[in-house]
């Protein structure tokens, strides 16, 4: 028997490692995941309690325009961008008897309102290009309410709840912007 000479004999090939799982990392899958996951925790902590001031807080005045609407004046905000129109009158915690915000949109359709963040009970018109009001809703304050115009409109007004009523403005009056 010759102990040198191993090359006729079979041994068993072991792996090393073998008992142990597969880390599964290196999968292209995991790759994306990992990293769409990393973004995501990477965005929430740049931004997490930066909520812009815009969103927590009512706008700044905006630039406005007197509107006789069947002679009666009233002093309006234009909220013209979208942003403008988004914030609204949101967080306001009054409004001057005589004072209103207007809408302006550049084209003909329909029109949803809500109150999200309304402080104040409102009264909105509907308006139509040619400057005359196709309709009037209150407004109560709360969330999950929405005011939709039946008719296409150009414009909206939002007033003090009751103006108005007050002021005898019903559907049809001629708004007038001096």
């Amino acid at each position: 028997m010759n102990y040198g000479d191993y090359s006729n004999r079979r041994y068993p090939i072991i792996k090393v490692g073998a008992h142990r799982p597969q880390f599964r990392a290196a999968h292209p899958v995991w790759r994306v995941t990992t990293v769409l996951f990393g973004l995501v925790v990477t965005l929430c902590v740049l931004f997490a309690g930066n909520v812009p001031a815009q969103e927590t807080e009512a706008q700044p005045i905006l630039p406005g325009v007197t509107l006789m609407i069947d002679g009666k004046p009233l002093k309006t905000e234009i909220a013209a961008t979208s942003q403008q129109r988004y914030m609204g009158l949101s967080f306001r915690p009054s409004m001057a008897d005589d004072a209103g915000m207007l809408f302006v949109y550049d084209a003909e359709r329909p029109l949803t309102f809500t109150m999200r963040n309304t402080l104040i009970p409102l009264s909105i018109a509907f308006i139509s290009a040619d400057l005359v009001i196709n309709e009037i809703h209150d407004m109560d304050v709360g969330p999950n309410q929405l005011f939709d115009s039946r008719n296409i409109a150009m414009f909206a007004l939002e007033v003090n709840q009751g103006w108005f009523e007050q002021n005898g403005i019903k559907a049809g009056a001629q708004i007038v912007m001096q």
